[in-house]
Order: structure tokens, then sequence, then C-alpha cells
């Protein structure tokens, strides 16, 4: 819950949602698209908030009975679709809690707003059902559709809808909140935003996520030392790999941050462009006893490495041959 104003970023969405609460074109169907992370709930709560706020300005009050009403989530003509099923929401979820309920008409406010999140996740036939109210919908009705991935709607939907696509955020930007709001170290911050891709919520879990920092030393440790470890001793490491299964396409990113922070310094003796900038004493070393070519070698098979475990190659013999490749390099 809150305002349009303590949202970092996806300025021209909230222009265009501003500008369709003040020349009263508000559509009665959105669909917000974006990473999970991304800030689709807060648009969405903000939206709504001020949709349903009797002051009729561009950002909601908070003082008014709805707002108040909204800041604990129990404004009456606010609702969130929930589901049973993990996977999946089914056409009685959206029978029952949306098209059903849309036929009463608002309680106390000038809208009915429904929020709908990982929307992705709608069968066929929740879709068919939503897609009757979309396309006859009673005037007060207000349907955000929040998702990662607009191609699971049906064409017929993406049509109904106002579709909203938010955009990454400057890693500039991601480190300057980690900093000043979060107070995460500069290098710490530095490396939360090179992995988050423009994902602010990504950036806030990683800078607290013990596991990252856990994958963090152990990618640091193995490309310090691999030169001087036996075969076995890799063969190991790829053991230990295995448990950060679930995550091992930031292992395999770290790994490749460093060897092009690595690149990058031998090519312009230059630290300022490093995301591993607290790490510049090995990289200087690295880059002495590295060749061009070597390094180039390096990254191409972590690229490859990252293609066969996309494609389900025996994950073990992935990383045998990606570390035993660095090794010789």
């Amino acid at each position: 819950m809150g305002k349009f104003a303590d949202i970092i970023g996806h300025e021209q969405v909230i222009q265009h949602l501003q500008n369709a609460i003040s020349f009263d074109k508000v559509s009665h169907a959105y669909i917000m698209e974006g990473e999970e992370g991304m800030g689709k709930n807060m648009l969405a709560s903000a939206f709504a908030e001020t949709l349903q706020c009797r002051e009729g300005g561009v950002e909601p009050c908070m003082n008014c009975v709805s707002c108040k009403q909204a800041a604990t989530g129990n404004q009456p003509d606010i609702i969130r679709i929930t589901h049973e099923k993990p996977g999946s929401i089914g056409v009685e979820d959206i029978r029952e809690q949306l098209c059903g309920d849309i036929l009463i008409r608002p309680y106390s406010s000038p809208y009915k707003v429904y929020i709908v999140d990982e929307a992705e996740k709608m069968t066929i036939q929740a879709q068919n059902a939503l897609l009757k109210t979309i396309e006859e919908p009673p005037s007060y009705g207000v349907i955000l559709l929040l998702t990662s991935n607009s191609g699971r709607f049906s064409p017929t939907i993406l049509s109904r809808c106002v579709c909203l696509k938010l955009k990454p955020l400057p890693d500039e930007r991601i480190k300057q909140y980690l900093m000043e709001k979060k107070q995460i170290p500069d290098y710490q911050a530095e490396i939360c935003a090179a992995f988050a891709r423009g994902n602010l919520g990504k950036a806030c879990n990683l800078a607290v996520s013990e596991s990252f920092l856990a994958i963090k030393e152990h990618a640091l440790h193995l490309v310090k030392y691999i030169k001087e470890m036996d075969v076995y001793e890799v063969i190991d490491s790829v053991k230990a790999v295995s448990e950060f299964k679930l995550e091992i396409q930031d292992y395999l990113d770290l790994l490749m941050v460093w060897y092009r922070d690595v690149l990058l310094f031998k090519a312009t003796r230059q630290a300022g462009a490093m995301i591993f900038s607290d790490e510049i004493h090995d990289i200087m070393t690295y880059a002495s006893i590295s060749s061009y070519e070597g390094l180039e070698n390096i990254l191409k098979a972590l690229e490859k490495a990252k293609l066969r475990i996309n494609a389900n190659v025996n994950f073990e013999l992935a990383m045998e041959l990606l570390f035993l490749t660095i090794k010789e390099n």
C-alpha cells in the first residue's frame, strides 16, 4: 500500500495511470507486466487507492476514510483475487470472486477495483469467464491483471486490456537506493545491482540473502585458487556447487562478471567500470597472468555451461567441463 511518489522508477507507467485519472479516461482492464519484484503490486495498490480516494487527486491523500481502510487492507471495494491451488487460478476462483462480485455495486466508492496477481496462472476456462466480464463490464469495474508473462493470455484478452510493461531500472539508481535506503556498502550494492538486471525487488533480496553471499564466496574462492587445485579438488567443487542448483544461473553469472572484470582491467588498466571493485588486487594479479585468448575461452565456456544447464544436460558433467576449461585457460 502507498503512494505513486514512493515508487522508484516506472515514471511512464505512473504518468499514464495519473493521466487516466485526471482526464477521466480510466480503462476497465489493465495488464501490468514485469518480473516478480519490479513493483507491479505497489503500482496496482497506488492506482487502486487513488481511484477510491475521497479527495479525487492523482495521489491517495492517506487521510480519508477510504485511504485509511486501504492502509489496513480493509477497503471493501479494492478486492484481491485469491486462489487455493498454488499452480493455477481456476474458473471458480474467477467466477466467485470477480465475475459474480462485480455485478454488485460498490459499497462506498466510485469504483470496484479487482487485483489479480500472478494472472498468467489463470486456466483457459478462467480466462474465458473473465473475458465475458471484460467485454461487458459495469461502468464502475476496473480489473488489474498483474503478470510476469503476458504471453500466457489469450489474444482476445490482450486486445481488450491496456498493456503497461514495467522497464528495468538503471543499475546506478538501484545501487544508490541500496546504499541510501538500506545502508548496504557500496561494493555489495554494486554487485547486487548488477545481478538484479534492473529489478529493484530482486536487488533488495540479494542484498540480504545469505544464500547469495554463500554462492559469491564459493565462486570467488574457486576463481582465485582453481589454478593450484588438483583435478579431484575441482570435482569436489562441482559437488559443492550442486548445493546451489536452484541458483546456479546466479553462480555462473558471478563467475562471468569476475572474468569480464579481469578482461576489462587487462584491456584498460582502469578499475572504474568494475563490478567486483573490492577485489581489485586479485583481479590485477589474475589479469597479469592471463591471456586475452584464455579469458575469451573461459567466457565462452560459461555461456555454453548456461545453455547446457537450461537444456537439462547432466548438471555435474556440464560443471566438470566448465571447471576443467577454466583450469586449462
